[in-house]
């Protein structure tokens, strides 16, 4: 008689920690779209909204959340 023993992959992540990280990859992807435009089609002109407070504050602060969440499914141990 043969017995199978064919052993399940260990994966180093959990779903749940794919999921986390998932979301904060979309939170980066969103600071990032947050963060472009404002740009001017004729470089003569001057465009004030390059430093508007969505390009300036809002989406560094979106981006570095999103780091924040994606090191946190990297450290969240879901064995415990």
């Amino acid at each position: 008689m043969k017995t199978n023993n064919k052993q399940q992959p260990d994966f180093l992540f959990e779903k749940v920690n794919y999921k986390i990280l998932l979301i904060g990859l979309g939170v980066i992807i969103l600071g990032f779209i947050l963060m472009s435009g404002g740009g001017s089609d004729d470089p003569k002109v001057f465009n004030e909204s390059v430093f508007d407070f969505r390009r300036i504050r809002l989406a560094p602060t979106t981006v570095l959340i999103g780091f924040g969440i994606t090191i946190y499914s990297i450290f969240k141990n879901p064995k415990k």
